[in-house]
């Protein structure tokens, strides 16, 4: 039986309503495990980080017309998910543990960048957390202000022209 390479490529695509517990999953993981910098184990931040990261709320999100939900599947595993409002707004983008460093969520931010610019945005935003904002500045986005706080979390708004 051929196993899958560690560097073979993912698929990006649109999500549907069917990945919403997939993508709850990958996510709930990816604040829990890769996000310690964050959350620095505090079970209240942790607790009010993930209280809005249900299959039902993801759902809600890929029901949305204003936001656009992708996924990176790997042999038909959904390991990374990202969402971006109709303004151009990166609400999030998240990779599981066992995918990270394959290029799914720089794959993810290309395709919602695209969104954007199809969309007739001049821009994007996001509010970083202190574990991804490194990613970002490597993709051209920069600070835009001060430090603000998000359901516990400590987050940078960025900024990139497209």
């Amino acid at each position: 039986m051929a196993t899958r390479s560690a560097t073979a490529p993912l698929a990006i695509r649109r999500a549907a309503p069917q990945d919403a517990a997939a993508i709850c999953a990958v996510v709930r993981d990816s604040i829990t495990t890769l996000c310690g910098a964050d959350h620095h184990g505090d079970p209240v931040v942790l607790a009010s980080w993930l209280a809005n990261k249900t299959p039902e709320n993801v759902a809600r999100w890929i029901a949305n017309p204003d936001n656009a939900v992708f996924v990176a599947v790997d042999a038909g595993a959904v390991v990374a998910a990202a969402c971006i409002t109709r303004g151009g707004e990166i609400l999030l983008n998240y990779v599981a543990p066992a995918a990270r460093f394959r290029g799914a969520s720089k794959a993810l931010m290309q395709a919602l960048e695209e969104v954007a610019r199809l969309q007739g945005n001049a821009r994007c935003t996001l509010d970083s957390t202190a574990t991804a904002r490194d990613f970002y500045r490597a993709l051209g986005y920069a600070g835009t202000g001060e430090p603000c706080r998000k359901l516990g979390v400590g987050c940078t708004p960025m900024v990139k022209s497209l």
